[in-house]
């Protein structure tokens, strides 16, 4: 679960670099050596994903000391695992349902030769494409995408299928969030690698 909010906000007394200090201290222990395991992160780094992702709003001092670590240890953790791309970033995590778009389907489009790049510029466009990944299959892109109702559906599907370079779609509506996204578990497991 992503955070609510960066714990970087500036000016606050938790803000991950302290003033007058550098966010480029190095980080305690060691990641594994390539081939012979995760190097992504160690266990203080799966702690210290778990604990923002359970507490999106604590700042890097309490964090700290949740950890019984030093705040620059924190602090370097944090630089080091937003410049490997591990933290994508600290906004709110939104749900759809209670926007108003309870309606939750997945599409499958098969596209022209040669339209990826229009087809996607047309999909970033529609506000209720949540989600596109390029797939392999008998597809070659898959959406995820909601609407306010089923009826309502069958206008985004339409918005989504109106372009010249798709050719052929097939709509799949989820019934159930069973396992809604997680990393948690993975996180846990990458730390214990």
């Amino acid at each position: 679960m992503p955070p609510a909010h960066s714990p970087s906000s500036p000016g606050s007394p938790n803000s991950p670099t302290p003033q007058g200090a550098s966010a480029t201290a190095p980080a305690t222990g060691t990641a594994t050596a390539p081939g012979g395991g995760n190097d992504a992160i160690d266990a203080l780094d799966g702690r210290l994903i778990r604990l923002l992702a359970e507490e999106p709003r604590i700042g890097v001092l309490e964090c700290s000391r949740r950890l019984q670590v030093a705040r620059g240890t924190v602090q370097a953790r944090l630089d080091r695992l937003q410049a490997k791309g591990v933290i994508g970033g600290f906004g709110p995590e939104v749900d759809p349902a209670a926007l108003g778009y309870p309606v939750t389907a997945f599409a499958t489009l098969e596209i022209s030769q040669g339209q990826g790049a229009d087809v996607r510029a047309h999909l970033a466009s529609v506000p209720e494409v949540l989600e596109l990944h390029t797939i392999t299959g008998a597809g070659d892109m898959m959406v995820r995408i909601v609407a306010r109702s089923n009826a309502d559906l069958q206008r985004v599907i339409d918005r989504v299928v109106g372009f010249d370079g798709i050719v052929r779609s097939s709509t799949a509506i989820a019934l159930e969030n069973p396992v809604p996204y997680r990393i948690l578990p993975l996180v846990d497991q990458a730390a214990a690698e």
